[in-house]
Order: C-alpha cells, then structure tokens, then sequence
C-alpha cells in the first residue's frame, strides 16, 4: 500500500434524469462515494495501490461500499464496521452537473473512526517503504473521534516519513460554524506536504487573515507545503510550488455529473506523484502531470456518480488521443 486515504465513505444517491434537481428527481441512482473512497479509486485505477482507512456502519449500505471497494482493487484491511448508520447524500444535479448535496444520517459512521484504528492503518502505510501518501479531507476533521484519528495518523505517517496531502473539500453542513471549520483545517493544512482546494475553498479560507483567496497558496507553501493545486472546475487547474506556478485547462466535454471530479483530479496528482515524486519539480513536467489531471478529471464528468466514472489509465490514454496514462 501506497496511499492511504483516510476519512469519510458514504453512498450518493444520483438523479436518473440528466439535469434533474433535488426538487424536480423522482428516481436516483445508488452510487458509491465519500472524497476518501473516491480518491482511492481514482489513483488506484491510473496504477496506485490504494487503500482506504474509514468507519461505515454495520449495514447493508456498509457491506455494499466495502465490496465496491474491493471490486476497484483497494486495500480494505482497515475500513472499520461500527453500529452506527452509512451516511447518504442526495444529490442534485443542475443542466451542467453542477451538484447540490443534502445529507442524511445522525450520527454517521464515519465520524467513528478511531485513533487507535487509524494508528494502525498509518503504521501500516508507514512500514511499506518508498514513496507513500497519506490522504485526507475536513469532513473527517469536523467532529470527534473522527478529527482525532486524523490527528494520530498524520503523526504516526510524518514520523514514518510519509508524503501528507490534503483535499479541502469543504462541507459546510458538517460544521458547528463556519469560523471553526477555518481554524481547524488551518490547523491540519500546516502539516500538509500536498493541498488540493477549490478557488471558492481558498476564498473561504482565506478569511480577514489573508484577503483574497488568491493569496491563500502562496501562504501554504510558505508553511511548508511542497504542492498546492487550486481547481477551477471548467477553467482547469494551477499548480502552485516554491519554483514556479503552472496552469493547465480543462478540455471540453459534454459533462452530465460533476460529482467526484474534484477527487478524480487529487486522485490522478497523486497517482502521478507516486509513480513520480519529483514530477512537480520541473516546470515542464508538472504542465504534463496536471494537464492529465485535468483531463481525468473532466472525463469523469461525461458520466454519472463518482466512483462509477473513474476511467482507467487505458481509457484515459485514449481520451488523450494515445498519450501515455499516468
């Protein structure tokens, strides 16, 4: 195992009608999903060995989740069964993909993930040797125990000598308020080596402190961080690092879900970053590098859900028009 992506696994539920909102779906899909699992999927389907450390309940939707984990070739060894409910999502979807989420599930399993459960999984990754990842996003930092797992497993994979990435990935809803959930994920961003976020994530984030979110990279890599990529969704991507800024766009599809893009895109900078730790030292190849990620990225949105439109390195060569996958 290679990376390790620790935190929240959950089932979209996805209109079935293209386009159709949360008030106007009268039918939607089951559909695998959690930033976690996805980005597990997505590294693991360009060439990642991957594994997932995460809590789902002792229910038909948890067993469901770890099968279609164990079907994409992640490492299930430490996704943990607990008696609570596997949250759902509904999402809604706009003419362009563009998702509306409402959550359900009091008390969700993922938030019992614990930090002996998490030590373990980070020991694992740890002992593997070589270039290894550890992956998480602020759902899981939202309430305890979950934050506190988090916490454990960044130790114990820093120590290691493992590679820290983060995904913003706000959510919200999950939060008490919205001035916590700012402080917190400053807090766990400061030991990150690899940040993804959203240009509305580094607004956000940027707060009184920073002003305009534009300034936000600049004052992660100045915090220690090796690698910030801000997403623009249709506009494409940036990647931010101590050398050098590099930009790349998104090419043009016919996108009908954009729900898992983001984690597509974090899942194809890490797989890149594995297979090549030093491709985002050189300007030229870290263009290469997030270009793809980009292209994976909106490939996944010409289908629907998020797990379920994961391309494979193959398909995504294809899409390039015979390049090489990552």
């Amino acid at each position: 195992m290679k990376l390790l992506c620790l935190g929240e696994l959950l089932v979209d539920m996805v209109p079935a009608t293209h386009g159709a909102g949360l008030a106007e779906a009268d039918t939607f899909v089951r559909a695998a999903g959690g930033a976690p699992a996805n980005v597990a999927v997505a590294a693991s389907r360009l060439g990642a060995v991957a594994g997932v450390a995460a809590a789902v309940g002792n229910d038909p939707f948890g067993a469901w989740l770890a099968s279609v984990l164990r079907a994409a070739s992640v490492d299930t060894r430490f996704l943990r069964r607990v008696d609570r409910q596997t949250a759902v999502a509904f999402v809604g979807l706009g003419s362009a993909g563009e998702r509306d989420f409402m959550f359900y599930g009091d008390d969700p399993a993922h938030d019992h993930l614990t930090p002996q459960h998490a030590w373990e999984a980070a020991s694992a990754l740890a002992a593997t040797g070589g270039t290894r990842v550890l992956h998480f996003g602020s759902v899981c930092l939202a309430r305890e125990p979950a934050r506190s797992a988090t916490a454990a497993a960044i130790e114990v994979a820093t120590d290691g000598g493992c590679l820290i990435s983060c995904d913003v990935n706000l959510r919200e809803s999950f939060w008490p308020d919205l001035s916590t959930a700012r402080a917190v994920i400053w807090e766990f961003l400061a030991r990150a080596h690899i940040v993804k976020l959203s240009a509305e994530e580094a607004a956000f984030l940027a707060g009184p402190e920073f002003g305009p979110g534009d300034r936000v990279p600049a004052a992660l890599l100045a915090g220690g961080a090796d690698l910030v990529v801000v997403s623009r969704g249709a506009g494409g991507a940036e990647a931010h690092t101590p050398g050098f800024v590099v930009s790349a766009p998104s090419p043009r599809v016919a996108a009908i879900d954009t729900t898992g893009a983001g984690d597509a895109l974090s899942g194809a900078i890490l797989a890149a970053s594995l297979r090549d730790p030093a491709v985002w030292t050189e300007q030229q190849g870290a263009t290469r590098a997030l270009a793809r990620a980009c292209a994976y990225a909106a490939l996944s949105t010409t289908k629907r859900g998020a797990i379920p439109s994961y391309a494979s390195a193959e398909e995504l060569a294809s899409f390039l028009g015979g390049a090489h996958g990552l």
